[in-house]
């Protein structure tokens, strides 16, 4: 088995790694944005796909990758995960019809309630405390999903009609347009950024430059907080006005 993940801020990554320490005793896993990914998804017939879930639905970079490589998922058997600071109803479904419909099996699903990496959004913050608690809780369920997966009986959160109807009516029809298209939204405070770069480096969708000696953001973001979260200054917003908490996964370990 392989893990092909994308992760903004480290949760995705970590649920990843740990699924396939307990599935396999190894952890092989590649993130969307390697080179290597596709010829890593030719060579193996079981695959574990993991992605945050962004208002009920998959990343825009994530739809996207299946759809330029619908090719290489005929024919593969793949356990899906979604990460998520709240409820998304069908968060593994969103990929899940998608892989599908290209071919692949989908051997089941599992939801996982991680930190939160919206950093620049107050209503939404938990102390260092409960997000610890959650990536423990997190780690427990991995453990067990990947032993379920091993006997036959594999957990199949978020496939399926009702897990559809909750994602669809619970958040997605209110919140379409926001993962539709790639955002315009960030915004660098030009009087805090120091032109670092690290924020070029981090960002996954090549969304942001440096000029003269300040970094600028264009309109093609994929609403992963990397750049929000890394900043030195906290020079960086998406959906808030201030940053209130950097969210990156080594906090709440």
């Amino acid at each position: 088995m392989v893990g092909i993940y994308f992760s903004g801020t480290g949760n995705t990554k970590f649920c990843v790694e740990k699924f396939l320490t307990y599935y396999t005793g190894g952890v092989t896993a590649c993130s969307i944005e390697d080179g290597q990914t596709v010829e890593a998804i030719k060579r193996n017939t079981e695959i574990v796909f993991a992605y945050p879930v962004y208002f009920s639905n998959m990343p825009k970079i994530v739809y996207d990758f299946i759809n330029r490589n619908h090719s290489v998922f005929s024919g593969k058997k793949i356990f899906v995960i979604a990460t998520m600071g709240l409820f998304s109803g069908d968060g593994a479904g969103c990929s899940a019809r998608l892989l599908a419909k290209y071919g692949a099996h989908i051997t089941g699903g599992l939801h996982l309630k991680m930190p939160d990496c919206i950093g620049d959004e107050k209503a939404l913050k938990r102390t260092n405390e409960q997000n610890h608690l959650l990536v423990i809780a997190a780690e427990n369920k991995i453990k067990e999903a990947a032993e379920n997966l091993k006997l036959g009986n594999p957990v199949r959160q978020g496939l399926g009609f009702w897990y559809h109807m909750a994602g669809l009516f619970g958040q997605r029809l209110w919140f379409y347009n926001k993962t539709k298209k790639y955002s315009n939204k960030l915004h660098i405070e030009r009087e805090k950024c120091i032109g670092c770069g690290i924020c070029v480096s981090a960002c996954a969708m090549d969304n942001i430059s440096l000029y003269s000696g300040k970094a600028e953001p264009k309109g093609n973001c994929t609403m992963c907080y990397r750049c929000v979260n890394y900043c030195p200054k906290q020079a960086i917003t998406l959906l808030g006005k201030k940053v209130y908490e950097q969210c990156i996964i080594e906090k709440y370990l």
